[in-house]
């Protein structure tokens, strides 16, 4: 017989090190974050590469909107773990976040490097393929990203019994950003990805069904097989999939641009072969024209085009089997500058988001002027603050109108103002994103109007669950 090894005793740091682990992890899942935050600091003062520690630090101070933060925590993991997949993915998926795709693409690379079957890694892998617009190799990815792992329960760290909810969401991409609506501390979330669940088997335990699938342009076979799932469930639902079809962008300009008050631009879907459709686009409308691949966002794959001469070489360059043309609305004050609004429509309110103001036609919160303009900042402060003067009465019945005409529980609508106080229809579906801002004072005018957006969303959910 072979007698047994010694166990060698811990070590007075090692130990003390366990226990500061246990009591952060103890704290974090009991919802207490700023001490959870603590405990992890006090244990990487004393093993700097601590990597459960830098890992776990990271995702509170992503959760509670400190993405500078989170970003130097992962970025410090990689480095000190570098075969590690799960910090791979989790940095890249902040890359991602940030639309820094090929930062992404790379994490997500080494994390399967390193270990060549880690689902979260294939799956960011085709989410960034994708966006790359190389939709053929980010289907192998989803594939095998996803055939296993179709159902996905996220820890609950709020104490009591939980509110249970079932968020359906595509494997394709073209999802409700859900994360800060969906809190922890108060859902317990069960993630079911329509495209590879099978609708004959039961679906988890819930009170309230969140149909996060928001983009009917590229969504629209996955909400189709989202309405056929749903009929195994007597459950109240957010968004119902057939609602959110309506919502593509050629429907939407027909049917929202009947609504008084709102100039919604002409919008066709063409082939990307049938350069007559296009060129018979080009004669109808006015130049510049813009042209944009479906199921992109954050600005990927859309163009301006000047001029008749440039129109069939901007058409390929762009992925996809269709593309969009759109009509042109032009949304510059008389100071030239460009304005973009965000108001979300949530239980039949509307709660101003953002102003954005740009020097380009293609106006993104995150490079717009604002962060570099006191200016600009004081009149998103005045648009934040009281929306209605703002904008005036005709932009508001218009909104309002919107939000009926769409019969979404949540949505949302960017759009600009016209010189004659109407709604410049730029884009209104579920996927519009409430995003914190960062933690720079000068950001503070910001909070209240983001704040009462996110509770307004709570809220939505919570009363649904409980009707279920």
């Amino acid at each position: 017989m072979v007698a047994a090894a010694a166990v060698r005793p811990m070590s007075a740091e090692a130990e003390a090190i366990r226990q500061l682990l246990e009591r952060a992890r103890r704290l974090a899942a009991a919802g207490e974050d700023e001490p959870a935050k603590q405990a992890y600091v006090d244990l990487l003062r004393r093993d700097p590469s601590h990597f459960n520690a830098l890992n776990e630090l990271a995702a509170i101070a992503l959760a509670t909107g400190h993405r500078s933060a989170a970003l130097t925590a992962y970025r410090q993991a990689v480095l000190c773990h570098p075969q590690n997949p799960v910090g791979r993915v989790n940095l890249g998926n902040l890359y991602f976040q940030d639309g820094d795709l090929q930062g992404a693409r790379e994490q997500y690379a080494a994390a399967l490097v390193a270990d060549g079957e880690f689902p979260e890694a294939h799956q960011g892998l085709a989410r960034t393929l994708h966006e790359l617009g190389m939709d053929a190799a980010a289907e192998a990815h989803l594939v095998r990203g996803f055939t296993h792992h179709a159902s996905v329960r996220r820890p609950y760290r709020g104490r009591g019994s939980p509110l249970q909810v079932l968020l359906l969401v595509s494997a394709r991409f073209g999802n409700v950003a859900t994360q800060l609506i969906l809190d922890d501390r108060l859902f317990d979330v069960t993630a079911v990805y329509v495209d590879f669940v099978d609708p004959a088997e039961p679906l988890p335990p819930h009170s309230v069904v969140f149909n996060a699938i928001g983009d009917a342009d590229l969504c629209a076979a996955t909400l189709e097989r989202a309405a056929t799932v749903l009929k195994s469930t007597r459950a109240p639902v957010i968004n119902l999939p057939e609602r959110v079809l309506a919502t593509g962008r050629v429907a939407n300009a027909r049917r929202l641009g009947g609504i008084p008050g709102v100039t919604a631009p002409a919008v066709a879907r063409i082939a990307r072969d049938e350069s007559a459709a296009f060129e018979a686009f080009a004669a109808a409308h006015e130049f510049p024209l813009l042209l944009r691949s479906p199921g992109y966002h954050m600005g990927s794959h859309f163009v301006r085009v000047e001029r008749s001469a440039d129109l069939m070489p901007a058409v390929a360059q762009l992925p996809g089997e269709d593309l969009l043309a759109i009509e042109y609305l032009d949304a510059r004050g008389a100071d030239g500058m460009a304005r973009k609004y965000r108001a979300m429509f949530i239980a039949g309110e509307i709660h101003p988001l953002h102003l954005a103001v740009s020097a380009d036609w293609k106006v993104h919160y995150f490079s717009a002027s604002m962060g570099t303009c006191a200016e600009y900042r004081e009149e998103e402060r005045r648009f934040l603050d009281d929306m209605p003067k703002v904008l005036g009465p005709r932009a508001m019945a218009a909104l309002a109108g919107i939000d009926a005409e769409l019969g979404l529980d949540y949505a949302g609508i960017d759009f600009g103002v016209g010189v004659d106080g109407s709604v410049l229809l730029f884009e209104a579906n579920a996927t519009m994103v409430i995003v914190p801002p960062p933690p720079d004072s000068i950001w503070d005018y910001r909070r209240a109007a983001i704040d009462a957006a996110l509770r307004a969303a709570r809220r939505l959910v919570s009363s649904r669950a409980r009707i279920g």
